[in-house]
Parts: C-alpha cells; sequence; structure tokens
C-alpha cells in the first residue's frame, strides 16, 4: 500500500494523518488514496498500449459512486453484472458505450435498460438467456449485441468461492456447448454477435492457468471465424490478484507480456476486466479499539467495524494486513481482531501481534475491494462512511448512514 506510509510515528494516506480522518469522520470508516486508484488504473492502460484494447472496471469490487466517476475520467470502460451497477456507470458520467454486462440471472427489465443505453456487449450465460435475450430485442425493434460466456474449465487453483471457470461452476456456457450456440445467435435476426467472453476467478497469483483458458478461447475463436462466424473482440475477464499477506501476484508488465504474445498479429480488440487489482490495495478499513479482553488462549481486541463492514474473513477465511495507526512501543501480545456483531464469525483478523490500549485506530488493508460493496446492515448496524484522499484534501464521498434510515422504507403493520 504504497499510498498508505507512515510518517514519523503514524500512518497516513496520502498527505492525510488517519488519526485526523477519524477525527473528522469517525469511525468505522473506509479511507481511499486517489493516488493509489490513479496509478493502479495507469500501470494496467499503459501496460497494455500495445494492444487494440480496453480496460473495463468490474464494479462488483467496489460500486461506489465517486470511485467509478474516478476511472470514466480516466478512460476506463465498465463491467457490470446488473441493471443498479448500470445506473451507478451512467450517474458517474461513464459511457455505457463501453460497458459489458454480464451475470447469469438478468430480468427483463435490466435487459431493456442495457439496450436502450447501448451498452457495447451483453454477455449471455446460458442458451436459454440467447433466446430470451433475442425475445426481448425483437419486442423492440433492436439488434442485441452479443458475447457468450465460455467457461474454459480450468482450475484457477483459488478459494473454491472464487472460482468461476470450472465444469461444476455456475457461470458460463460449457466449452463443448459454446460453438453449437454461436451458430444458433447468427441465425437469430435479432441478435449481432461481437464476441467471446471468459473469467475463471478472482485473486489469481499464477499466470498458468490464465494462459491455459486464454489459449483454450482463441482457439474457439479461430473455429468460429472459419466458419464465418467472426468477432470484433476477445474478452479474457480479470481477476489477477493483490498481496494481502504473503501472496506474489504477476504484475501488470508480467500480465500484458503474457497477452502480447498470446494476442500477437490478431485483429480482434482485447478486453481485459480487472476489479480488485485496481480497487484493492487503495482502500482500509479505519476502526478503533473499544475493548480489551482476556482470553485463552488468545485476548480479544473488540473493535467497532464487524463482518458487515468487511465479510471477507468470515466468509472466506481471507487474511487482511491490520496495522497501529500509531503504534505502541510496549510489549505486543497476539490479539483476535473482532467485533461487535453477535456471530462468532464476526472477526475481522485472527492470532494478530500487536501491542494495543483501548481507544487505539487500527487500519485494516486490501479494503478497497469487496470491503462496502459487500456491506449489510446486519444487527441494524449502520453502513460506514467512505473517504477519499487526495493529496492533504480530504472528501466524504459518503456519508454514514443513521438508524433512521434503516427502517426509513418499512412500516408497522396497520391496527
Amino acid at each position: 500500500m504504497s499510498a498508505f506510509r507512515y510518517a514519523g510515528s503514524e500512518l497516513h494516506a496520502e498527505g492525510v494523518a488517519l488519526s485526523a480522518v477519524a477525527e473528522r469522520h469517525g469511525t468505522p470508516c473506509y479511507v481511499y488514496s486517489r493516488e493509489a486508484l490513479t496509478a493502479n488504473y495507469r500501470a494496467c492502460a499503459s501496460a497494455l498500449a500495445g494492444l487494440p484494447s480496453l480496460v473495463c472496471y468490474a464494479l462488483k469490487a467496489n460500486s461506489s459512486l465517486a470511485i467509478v466517476d474516478l476511472f470514466a475520467r480516466l478512460g476506463s470502460g465498465f463491467d457490470i453484472v446488473s441493471g443498479g451497477e448500470l445506473a451507478r456507470v451512467v450517474a458517474a458520467g461513464g459511457d455505457p458505450r463501453s460497458v459489458v454486462f454480464s451475470g447469469v440471472g438478468k430480468s427483463d427489465a435490466e435487459m431493456e435498460a442495457a439496450l436502450a443505453a447501448g451498452v457495447l456487449c451483453i454477455n449471455v450465460e446460458s442458451a436459454s438467456e440467447l433466446e430470451h435475450l433475442a425475445a426481448v430485442a425483437a419486442r423492440l425493434g433492436l439488434r442485441a449485441p452479443v458475447s457468450v460466456r465460455v467457461n474454459p474449465d480450468v482450475d484457477p487453483g483459488t478459494h473454491p468461492y472464487i472460482s468461476t471457470g470450472l465444469r461444476e461452476s455456475k457461470f458460463g456456457v460449457a466449452f463443448a456447448d459454446a460453438a453449437a450456440l454461436y451458430r444458433r445467435a447468427a441465425g437469430l435476426p435479432s441478435i449481432e454477435i461481437r464476441g467471446i467472453d471468459m473469467h475463471i476467478g478472482s485473486q489469481l497469483t499464477d499466470l498458468a492457468p490464465i494462459r491455459e483458458a486464454v489459449t483454450r478461447v482463441l482457439g474457439l475463436a479461430d473455429a468460429l471465424a472459419a466458419e464465418g462466424i467472426r468477432l470484433s473482440h476477445i474478452d479474457v475477464g480479470g481477476g489477477v490478484g493483490i498481496r494481502y499477506r504473503d501472496e506474489a501476484p504477476p504484475s501488470p508488465a508480467d500480465y500484458a507480456r503474457m497477452l502480447q504474445e498470446l494476442f500477437r498479429g490478431r485483429r480482434e480488440t482485447l478486453v481485459v476486466e480487472p476489479g480488485r487489482r485496481l480497487v484493492g490495495d487503495a482502500g482500509v478499513l479505519l476502526t478503533r479499539v473499544r475493548y480489551l479482553k482476556p482470553g485463552t488462549p488468545r485476548a480479544f481486541a473488540i473493535v467497532d467495524a464487524a463482518m458487515n463492514d468487511l465479510l471477507r474473513p468470515s466468509l472466506y477465511d481471507a487474511w487482511h494486513p491490520i496495522d497501529a495507526v500509531r503504534p505502541r512501543r510496549d510489549e505486543p501480545r497476539r490479539y483476535d481482531i473482532v467485533g461487535p456483531i453477535c456471530e462468532s464469525a464476526d472477526f475481522l483478523g485472527l492470532d494478530r501481534e500487536l501491542a494495543l490500549a483501548e481507544g487505539d485506530l487500527l487500519a485494516i488493508g486490501g479494503a478497497g475491494a469487496y470491503a462496502m460493496s459487500m456491506s449489510s446492515n446486519y444487527n441494524s448496524r449502520p453502513r460506514a462512511c467512505e473517504v477519499m484522499v487526495d493529496g492533504s484534501d480530504t472528501i466524504e464521498i459518503r456519508r454514514r448512514e443513521t438508524i433512521a434510515e434503516l427502517f426509513a422504507h418499512e412500516q408497522r403493520l396497520p391496527r
């Protein structure tokens, strides 16, 4: 987290002390670095500069409007999986013509909104969805731009909950069935074939499975071209990981070098869909220690953030770095960092060696991706605020929810 560094004895986000953020905005609080977000996008885009390419930020990693706005200003396209995410792109000033729409269960209303907005492509994930989309487009008097999301049946070597390219996955069309589905699509007057799509998983740290999957998809694209079905783009998905602990994910340059080799001499535009890689290390979750509680074999540090603010540790047993904003010189001891939610799974980090006192601030790293976007109101907890740091300035890009807002759309039973 180069944008999050110690200056003197305190952790800063760019030029702002995190204690100052906590004093002004309270905790828990998501803090993002504009510098890091910008650098991450530019590193990805510039690495692919030698290829006809489009970087589409995957909104599911973090769909906060200010972040989408920033990437739109930088020239990003977008990968979405719902009508709500499409509305966020439009509200943030993104260009719908650079949007690819994925997802296995699109509704009629979502299809209609995508077609009306003029998205670049709708990624079809089943034969039934293709027929349904064709009917919706025909009813509107439009032609739906389509890619088929192909399941290459490649093991990405990641957590089973975020592996999406295996045969047993709910995502995509089986590789053996894809050519026949393209032939069917070519015969539908309300369908316009644009490309082919794949995505084998998330938090990938090895290029080998990506290379294998892309090679299989390129072979299929060539076979389709031989039948007269030519594609304008090939979408290789995203999923390249970041470092949370001791992972060694490929650099943007290494990833691009592999794609340059595979795409050399091809005419199709390359589409990539990074999400976590652009935002993950650009954010921290700032939290305060409420109570220290002795325990066996470890003590507990009970903080004001919880699993509703950062679900990944509970859901995936994920490890996030946890650092004291103002480290103490006291003798450290081992703590489980836990939240106030009434669940034993409510932990943010286990067996962490820290020197702590009640009232201390902690920064949980890698919280730019899948933190706010997966947050909830479980235990009737208002969602935290979000703050963007830009040099020495801070901007509250989402205010903290109030208790009253939690049930503003509910009503009591009539008498």
